[in-house]
C-alpha cells in the first residue's frame, strides 16, 4: 500500500522498533540487524523492551542508527517491523507520518488498522517458513532470520556482513551457520523480487565508529570488579542485576587463578536473600577481602540496615544497584532511576552514603574497578547506581582501558610493626585530621586493635559508650569525612552552550545520551543551555557554583519524584524555582525529543500554565 504523504528520505539517520513475542528466539536475529550495522561503521543504540514473563508476551526492540553519533533515544519510530498479532494495532500508531511498516501478510491485514500516511510492506513469513521448513521450533526462529534478510534488502545493507556476523556468531557450530544464512538469503531474495529496493530509508557504509566497542554494562561492572581487585561476590539472584555476578564468574575464571597451585582464588556465594549477601559482603571486607554484592531496588530495601551498620562501623562495602522500576515488583524488566533517595540515605537514622553514576559500560568498568579503592580509602559503602537500560541492552563504549601500572588503594591499614610502635590504637580517632581513622586486619596483632569494630555508640578506641557528648564527636566526624570524600569521588563534567546563556540543565548516567541530543535541538531552534554531567553523590562545590550561575537550570531523571533535584535541594538549600524537572517514568529510556518538550514548557514566558506542567510532570512528560 502506498501512503499518502511523502516516505521519510533518510541516509544513516532513522529509529527501526521490532515488535515480536517474548520467547520466539527473536532477541537474537534483532542483536545481530544491530551488530551488521555497526560493521559497517554506524553508530548503533539497541533497545530491548521485554516482559518479565518467560514467553508469549508482546516485546519489542528498538535500533537507534545515528551517522552523527546520537545514542540516546530520539521519540518516534520511521520503520515497525511486526510479527505479532497483539501489539499490531498499537504498532501501526507508533510510526512517524512517512514512516514504514513492515509485517507479515500470510494472513490479511484488518484494512480497519490501515493509515493512509504511512507505507505498509507486507511479507509472506508464516508461509514462507511453512514451506521451507518441517520442524515447528525451525520455523519459529528461522522467520526472524528471513525478515533481517528482507530487511538487509530494503535497507541497502551489506548482505556479505551479516554473513560473517552469522559465521562469527555460530563458530564452534558450524553446522548452524549455511542453514542461517540460507535463511537470510530467502529474506533479501523475497524483497528484492516483489518491492523496490533501497526504500527511501537506507544505510551507506561510514566510519562513524571508530574504535569504539558494542557492550552492556553489567558486562563492564563484572571485569572492573576482576580488575578492581574482588575476590568475593555475595549475591541474591534478582533482575536486572544477576548478569553482573554472571560476568564476575566468567572473567574471574579466566584471571583468578594461583600461579603456584592453578586453583582458583575467588569466591561466589548465592546467599538466601539480600540480607545475608549484604552481611557477607560487610564480613569479607572487614576481614580484609575485596567484597561485593549486586541487586536492585528491592534488595536495596533489604539491605538498608546492614548499609547502615557498615557506615557507622566505617568498613569498606561495594554495592551495584542496577535500577528497576518500583515500587515493590513494580515493572522489573522496564528501566528507572528510582533508587537515587532510598541509596543516598539508606539505613535508619543520620547515613550519608557515596553514590557513582557512570553513563557508559566504559564507565561502568572504571567506576566498578575505582569502587573498591573508594571504598578502603573511605572506610564506607560504595553505591554504583546504574540501571537496566545501561546493565543489560548493548551500549556503545570507548574501549575499556587499564593501566598495568596501577596500583590498590587500601587505605589508612595499619601493621603489626605499625600497632606495635603505638602506645595506643584508638580505631575511630581522627588522626590526620581528614575524618578518615586507621584501621587493621583481623589477626595483624596478637593484642593491639585487631577487632576492634563496633556497630554501637562508642568513643574512639571503639569502646562501647552512650555518653551524648561521644556519641556527637563521632557522628560530628562522620560529616567531616563527607566533606573529605568530595575530594576522591568523580567530579562533574560540563558542556558549555555556544551562546551565553542563564539556562543550565543537569543530567546523570544513562539521561545523558538523549539530553546531549536534546540541547543540539534546542540550539538549533535558537535556546542554548549550558549542562553539567553528575557522576556522584557526594556532589562538590562545582555542583553548587554551578546552579548558582544559572537562573533556571532543569533536572532531567527517571523517576516520578523528581529524586535528583529532592537530593540538589536538600544539600544546597536551593528553592523550587530555581530547579525544574524534566521527567520521565514509563519503565523506557527517555527520549531526547521528551526532553526537549519538557524544557521548552518551562522556559521563561511559556504559554503553558503551572497546572498544564504538573500535569505533564504526572504524566511522565510522554512524547
Amino acid at each position: 500500500m502506498n501512503a499518502s504523504v511523502a516516505p521519510i528520505k533518510a541516509v544513516n539517520d532513522f529509529v527501526i522498533k521490532f515488535a515480536n513475542v517474548n520467547g520466539t528466539g527473536s532477541a537474537s536475529a534483532n542483536n545481530l540487524f544491530a551488530k551488521a550495522l555497526f560493521r559497517m561503521g554506524l553508530p548503533v543504540s539497541p533497545k530491548n523492551i521485554f516482559p518479565s514473563n518467560i514467553q508469549g508476551l508482546p516485546t519489542w526492540y528498538e535500533v537507534r542508527v545515528s551517522e552523527k553519533g546520537y545514542l540516546g533515544r530520539r521519540g518516534g519510530v520511521d520503520i515497525m517491523l511486526s510479527v505479532n498479532p497483539q501489539s499490531m494495532a498499537a504498532d501501526i500508531q507508533e510510526v512517524e507520518p512517512g514512516g514504514y511498516f513492515i509485517y507479515d501478510n500470510t494472513k490479511a491485514l484488518d484494512l480497519r488498522l490501515h493509515r493512509a500516511d504511512i507505507t505498509f510492506i507486507g511479507i509472506p513469513l508464516t508461509a514462507i517458513c511453512n514451506e521451507q521448513y518441517k520442524d515447528p521450533r525451525q520455523r519459529q526462529l528461522f522467520k526472524n532470520v528471513i525478515y533481517v534478510g528482507a530487511l538487509a534488502a530494503l535497507l541497502d545493507m551489506d548482505f556479505k556482513v551479516l554473513s560473517a556476523l552469522v559465521s562469527d556468531q555460530f563458530k564452534g557450530k558450524e553446522k548452524l551457520v549455511l542453514p542461517n544464512i540460507a535463511a537470510l538469503e530467502l529474506g533479501h531474495q523475497y524483497a528484492k523480487e516483489h518491492f523496490e529496493c533501497p526504500i527511501s530509508i537506507r544505510v551507506e557504509t561510514r566510519d562513524a565508529v571508530g574504535d569504539s566497542i558494542l557492550l552492556d554494562g553489567n558486562t563492564a561492572l563484572g571485569l572492573g570488579a576482576v580488575y578492581g581487585g574482588a575476590t568475593v561476590a555475595a549475591w541474591y539472584p534478582i533482575t536486572p542485576s544477576t548478569s553482573v555476578v554472571d560476568a564476575f564468574d566468567k572473567y574471574a575464571k579466566r584471571m583468578r587463578i594461583n600461579a603456584g597451585t592453578g586453583e582458583h582464588n575467588y569466591a561466589i556465594i548465592q546467599a538466601e536473600d539480600e540480607l545475608a549477601a549484604i552481611g557477607m559482603v560487610i564480613g569479607a571486607s572487614w576481614n580484609g577481602a575485596r567484597a561485593f554484592t549486586a541487586t536492585s531496588g528491592p534488595g536495596l530495601s533489604l539491605m538498608s540496615e546492614f548499609l547502615g551498620l557498615a557506615y557507622f562501623a566505617e568498613i569498606p562495602t561495594v554495592l551495584i544497584d542496577v535500577q528497576r522500576a518500583g515500587p515493590s515488583t513494580g515493572m522489573p524488566t522496564r528501566t528507572q532511576q528510582s533508587d537515587v533517595l532510598s541509596a543516598a540515605y539508606a539505613s535508619h537514622g543520620d547515613t550519608k552514603q557515596v553514590l557513582l553514576f557512570p553513563s557508559s559500560p566504559a564507565e561502568c568498568f572504571e567506576f566498578g574497578a575505582q569502587s573498591f579503592d573508594l571504598a578502603e580509602r573511605l572506610q564506607t559503602p560504595i553505591i554504583l547506581m546504574t540501571d537496566l537500560d545501561l546493565g543489560m541492552n548493548d551500549n556503545m563504549s570507548p574501549p575499556l582501558r587499564w593501566d598495568d601500572e596501577r596500583t590498590y588503594d587500601r587505605g589508612k591499614v595499619l601493621t603489626a610493626e605499625q600497632l606495635d610502635s603505638m602506645e595506643k590504637f584508638g580505631r575511630y580517632l581522627d588522626v590526620d585530621g581528614d575524618a578518615i581513622c586507621y584501621r587493621t586486619y583481623p589477626g595483624t596483632h596478637p593484642s593491639k586493635g585487631t577487632f576492634f569494630t563496633r556497630g554501637t555508640s562508642r568513643d574512639e578506641f571503639a569502646i562501647y559508650t552512650e555518653k551524648g557528648e561521644e556519641y556527637e564527636k563521632n557522628m560530628l566526624r562522620l560529616m567531616r569525612k563527607w566533606e573529605t570524600i568530595k575530594d576522591y569521588v568523580p567530579a562533574p563534567e560540563f558542556k558549555p552552550a555556544a551562546q551565553k546563556t542563564d539556562l543550565g540543565v543537569i543530567y546523570y548516567g544513562t539521561s545523558e545520551a538523549s539530553t546531549v541530543e536534546a540541547l543540539d535541538y534546542l540550539a538549533d531552534e535558537g535556546v542554548y543551555v549550558d549542562a553539567m554531567r553528575v557522576r556522584s553523590f557526594p556532589f562538590n562545590d562545582d555542583v553548587e557554583a554551578f546552579i548558582e550561575q544559572h537562573d533556571r537550570v532543569f533536572v532531567v531523571e527517571q523517576n516520578r519524584d523528581a529524586q535528583l533535584r529532592t537530593l540538589l535541594m536538600a544539600e544546597f538549600e536551593f528553592g523550587p524555582d530555581k530547579l525544574k524537572s524534566v521527567l520521565c517514568f514509563d519503565g523506557t529510556p527517555i527520549s531526547a525529543r521528551n526532553i526537549k518538550k519538557q524544557i521548552k514548557q518551562q522556559l521563561p514566558g511559556s504559554n503553558v500554565t503551572p497546572f498544564q506542567r504538573r500535569f505533564r510532570r504526572a504524566q511522565g512528560g510522554a512524547a
